[in-house]
């Protein structure tokens, strides 16, 4: 069987501020913020897919971007830097896409062009 990785770009609209942060984020702001989505599997004989872009993005939308677009991340996560958003949407999404059989293997988030957190 073959196995294959897809990847998928998003973007929400969140503010939020750096409580243990000492210079500017200590501030309340926003941000516009990237998300990549990473996931691998066996591709399917029948469709030739991994998984259809429209499938991951259904289950993205749904767990992430529904719940975080647009909101104030520090009522979500208590120190909303880039790197806890980006465990906190890794850890999200990793169930949900083993249950379809798939490994998450990455998820990015950018806070500004040029920044990234990885998980």
């Amino acid at each position: 069987m073959n196995y294959g990785t897809i990847r998928t770009k998003f973007s929400f609209e969140a503010g939020h501020h750096l409580p243990k942060h000492k210079g500017k984020c200590s501030q309340r702001h926003g941000h516009s913020i990237g998300l990549w989505v990473e996931v691998s599997g066996p591709i399917n004989r029948y469709t030739g897919m991994v998984i259809d872009f429209s499938d991951l993005k259904e289950i993205v939308n749904k767990l992430i971007i529904d719940k975080f677009d647009h909101t104030y991340l520090n009522d979500i996560i208590p120190n909303p830097t880039a790197e806890n958003l980006a465990a906190l949407i890794g850890n999200t999404l990793k169930a949900a896409f083993e249950k379809l059989g798939l490994q998450l293997n990455e998820v990015v988030v950018s806070e500004t062009e040029g920044n990234e957190a990885i998980w």
